[in-house]
């Protein structure tokens, strides 16, 4: 019987190749970032009645009034945190949802730390990344909004949740020269790059438009 993770017709390593195509095309260009996602199965973090739309560069619907974001916003989102063939070191992503920009980012990072604030949610994402054995991915039911101050300072932050500023508290956790990308707003919403100097200060990079759940405190 063929597993989840292996996957067959439009969940195939082909129609990965495609997505990685797709992505060139519009404007992706680093392949550090391009072959992470290549080696991740998408499909195996989507609901199964959704997997042969796994690869459409489109959001997916999770549950929990969540979705899987599009390949296009998380290969964006990674390059900007990788700009200029800085390594990602130690990252914090808040909002793990599924599952899977965890997986994508831990061929890039040293370590990552995932934090998801619906323990049910959190639940799926242990059982889909689970097969990939992935050893430098950390997951957390945890507040997001408030970061981990026990394993701070981070080189790289990305959100999965949009905020009308960014969270004191997450840009206190970001170490002298690192980044931090995340949808910034309410209605209408941007990337936000923040990168901080080795002597603290901040500097503010507004960049593409995009649409993403919000950022909500506490857990459930």
């Amino acid at each position: 019987m063929m597993t989840k993770l292996q996957g067959s017709g439009m969940t195939s390593a082909r129609t990965r190749t495609r997505m990685i195509e797709r992505l060139r095309e519009q404007g992706i260009r680093d392949e550090q970032v391009l072959s992470a996602m290549h080696q991740v199965p998408r499909h195996a973090f989507v609901e199964e009645a959704l997997a042969s739309r796994a690869y459409e560069d489109t959001a997916l619907p999770l549950g929990f009034q969540q979705t899987i974001s599009q390949p296009f916003v998380v290969a964006r989102m990674i390059e900007l945190l990788a700009a200029g063939g800085r390594a990602l070191g130690k990252t914090l992503e808040v909002g793990a949802g599924c599952g899977y920009q965890a997986a994508v980012l831990s061929y890039m990072a040293s370590d990552v730390y995932a934090v998801e604030r619906i323990a049910k949610l959190l639940a799926k994402a242990r059982e889909n990344l689970r097969p990939l054995r992935l050893p430098n991915v950390r997951l957390k039911h945890a507040d997001g909004s408030v970061g981990l101050p026990e394993v701070a300072p981070f080189d790289s932050i990305i959100l999965a949740a949009a905020s009308a500023s960014v969270p004191h508290a997450l840009l206190q956790q970001l170490a002298p020269g690192g980044r931090l990308v995340m949808p910034l707003g309410n209605a209408d919403q941007v990337i936000l790059l923040v990168e901080k100097n080795a002597n603290g200060t901040v500097r503010e990079t507004r960049l593409d438009a995009v649409r993403f759940v919000p950022l909500l405190p506490g857990t459930e």
